[in-house]
């Protein structure tokens, strides 16, 4: 939902007026953040919706907001969508069977829809040689079944899609030959210098490193899926190398791990500390494995001395955290794989102290690298030892205002394309 929220202040601007659809908080089970609703505009209006109760949906094995909502949020769109004129419908979220109302409201209004494409519906990548095994069981294999057969089913008549990564597009060129002929952008998230504002305003006392003694705190917030431990991996490998030959030096390094899991407090594993304790090197790691609010994680941003980004697996990942990340003015170390999407970003913005690799070749290289990082945070970044930023490329091109102008021109276009012939 980051994206449209950091969007609702300049909709208007361009001449749309959102309403937006929701599920009701007594309804949803994830972390709540009542600190981000006095980022919305007080006049945009929120019509929100139950779904089904999650003891219930429990009993049949269904924990998913997006299965549970499905019945209430057709009912009240439908309503909607009887009643009133609407010019575009907008999907922006990871529950992608709520993408398939697009093409139904389409069929039984003609409005057009557009879809965000945050994650990929339809994917390969737990089937590629040297890939982990799938999570979920059949959980997993009911949902691989779900995008299989309704994916192309959903894209078929959208007005136009928007993607965080250009391989999300690419991917799906190839699958449908008419998705050539849909209106499409890569628009990322981007960052709200409102978000951060808001955040440092409201700190919080929990919220703060051990500044004890001379030690550098590198960071890293959000979750810490199945595809990222091979850059963890390259990372505190490096660490124990580092600390076997200089083991003062190294005692300085503390790295912070917060919010890598999509569960609430107290319900989340660790999933970056086991790694780390392969590696030799768990003493010097500290993981919060429950999820954080998004501003609290600017708190704990612009607080630390290093901010992290390791690299996934998956070359398509697009990291929507750089650009919060770049707001803050931290170094950031970036641990890429070479031909990533992540690595043309960083590249781009010039804003990462860059380490790259590929999965299947030798890791030396990386690990003089790394080193070479860790000298220069321990002598506080001499003048010079990090990349010139590009900040006008920045504010041009991934700050909310400017990207949400870009998805308004978008949604001109979807308009602008013939009528459905029903």
């Amino acid at each position: 939902m980051q994206r449209v929220r950091m969007s609702l202040p300049y909709y208007r601007a361009h001449g749309w007026e959102p309403v937006v659809l929701a599920v009701d908080s007594p309804w949803q089970t994830g972390v709540r953040e009542d600190e981000l609703l006095a980022t919305l505009p007080p006049e945009v209006r929120v019509i929100r919706t139950q779904a089904l109760p999650n003891a219930l949906s429990r009993l049949l094995g269904i924990g998913n907001i997006g299965l549970r909502a499905l019945p209430f949020f057709l009912w009240r769109g439908t309503r909607l969508l009887a009643a009133e004129k609407f010019d575009l419908v907008l999907f922006s979220n990871t529950q992608f069977v709520t993408f398939t109302l697009g093409r139904l409201w389409r069929r039984w209004f003609g409005v057009p829809y557009v879809i965000d494409i945050q994650d990929p519906w339809r994917t390969d990548y737990y089937e590629r040689p040297g890939s982990r095994r799938p999570p979920g069981g059949w959980k997993y294999q009911l949902a691989r079944f779900q995008a299989w057969g309704l994916e192309g089913w959903t894209y078929r008549e959208a007005s136009a899609v928007m993607s965080v990564s250009p391989s999300y597009l690419a991917d799906l060129r190839s699958r449908y030959r008419h998705f050539a002929s849909i209106p499409a952008e890569v628009i990322g998230f981007g960052a709200s210098r409102t978000d951060l504002a808001a955040a440092m305003a409201n700190p919080t006392s929990g919220e703060s490193f051990d500044r004890t003694g001379d030690k550098i705190h590198l960071l890293y917030t959000g979750a810490s899926g199945p595809v990222m431990p091979h850059s963890l991996k390259v990372l505190f490998d490096s660490v124990r190398l580092y600390r076997g030959a200089h083991p003062e030096r190294a005692a300085r390094l503390r790295f912070h791990f917060i919010g890598t899991s999509y569960v609430t407090a107290g319900q989340g594993r660790p999933s970056v500390l086991p790694v780390a304790a392969a590696c030799g090197v768990g003493d010097q790691v500290d993981e919060i494995p429950h999820r954080i609010g998004h501003l609290e994680a600017l708190r704990w941003q612009q607080m630390a001395d290093v901010l992290l980004l390791p690299g996934s697996s998956d070359l398509a990942y697009s990291p929507s955290k750089v650009y919060p990340y770049f707001l803050t003015g931290r170094p950031i170390l970036g641990l890429v794989f070479r031909d990533s999407v992540m690595e043309r970003l960083l590249d781009e913005l010039a804003c990462a102290f860059m380490v790259r690799y590929r999965d299947r070749e030798p890791k030396a290289e990386a690990h003089a690298r790394l080193h070479a990082f860790f000298d220069l945070a321990l002598a506080g970044f001499p003048p010079g030892s990090l990349p010139a930023r590009n900040t006008d490329r920045f504010n041009r091109r991934y700050l909310a205002e400017e990207l949400t102008h870009s998805q308004c021109v978008l949604f001109e276009q979807a308009l602008a394309r013939s009528p459905l012939t029903i």
